[in-house]
């Protein structure tokens, strides 16, 4: 499906990028594994079938290393034919209760360091004359929710991106696909960020309820080979309030207010 085929993920070390790391390799691809811990990299790589996977560590809020990450990829396969961005942190937190250096980060790494890794990458594909830019952003980058105001605002702002980008490349052989996903069972709760920069701990009953992270890694391959522009990916009651929003919108405001008042 991906034979000789190079697909950059970052955001590797764990949860969907590891499903996603694996899931590639199997399908045939060469796969390039970045992320911050290099010794759960190189576990993730261990753990994908066959030869040839780069471990490229790489922090995507360091905007001076990335240049240096692009032209590693490039010298390792020569050509980069799809690109995840796949980094990311959550949060767990009233918008009257975090400081703004959290929001700060949340930007740093789900927004900004997405954008300067895409736009490194960006002119050799143009060279290639092809390629395909994926973002995972999350169905809370279409529904607003409590407690989670700068993670909501972050991925919205990469559904933008990715749309605008879309448009700006339709006629340059390079696809652009925003992924979606609901809760999957991954640690992104217990990394969360609350008000004041520390972490949750702990991971919640929806995330722990969530689809499996390697059916979900499936689903957004099937995706990814067609083309989709949008992979929305789960299986619980937030699927369905993505299509309630777009006819419904009251609905699903009363009911995220709703969880809003659940937690007081």
């Amino acid at each position: 499906m991906y034979d000789g085929k190079t697909v950059w993920i970052t955001g590797a070390s764990s949860g969907i990028g590891e499903a996603l790391a694996k899931a590639f390799a199997t399908a045939g691809a060469s796969v390039i594994l970045s992320a911050r811990r290099e010794d759960e990299l190189r576990r993730v790589q261990a753990a994908c079938e066959g030869d040839g996977h780069l471990v490229l560590p790489l922090d995507v809020t360091d905007y001076s290393a990335i240049p240096v990450a692009v032209e590693a990829a490039r010298q390792h396969s020569g050509q980069i034919d799809l690109l995840i961005n796949n980094a990311g942190i959550s949060q767990r937190s009233l918008c009257v209760d975090t400081s703004m250096d959290v929001y700060r980060q949340l930007f740093e790494v789900d927004v900004l360091g997405q954008i300067a890794l895409t736009q490194a990458v960006l002119p050799l594909m143009l060279e290639q004359g092809k390629g395909h830019i994926a973002v995972t952003s999350s169905v809370a980058g279409k529904i607003g929710v409590p407690y989670r105001s700068g993670y909501c605002a972050a991925k919205f702002a990469m559904v933008g991106f990715c749309d605008s980008l879309r448009a700006e490349l339709a006629d340059r052989g390079i696809r652009v696909s925003t992924i979606l996903p609901g809760y999957i069972q991954t640690n992104i709760a217990i990394h969360a960020l609350k008000g004041d920069g520390s972490t949750l701990g702990y991971t919640d009953s929806a995330i722990a309820g969530g689809m499996d992270a390697d059916d979900c890694a499936a689903v957004i391959l099937k995706g990814l080979k067609k083309g989709k522009p949008e992979i929305p990916v789960g299986k619980g009651f937030e699927m369905n309030a993505l299509w309630i929003k777009r006819f419904f919108p009251g609905v699903v405001f009363r009911m995220t207010a709703k969880l809003a008042r659940k937690k007081k």
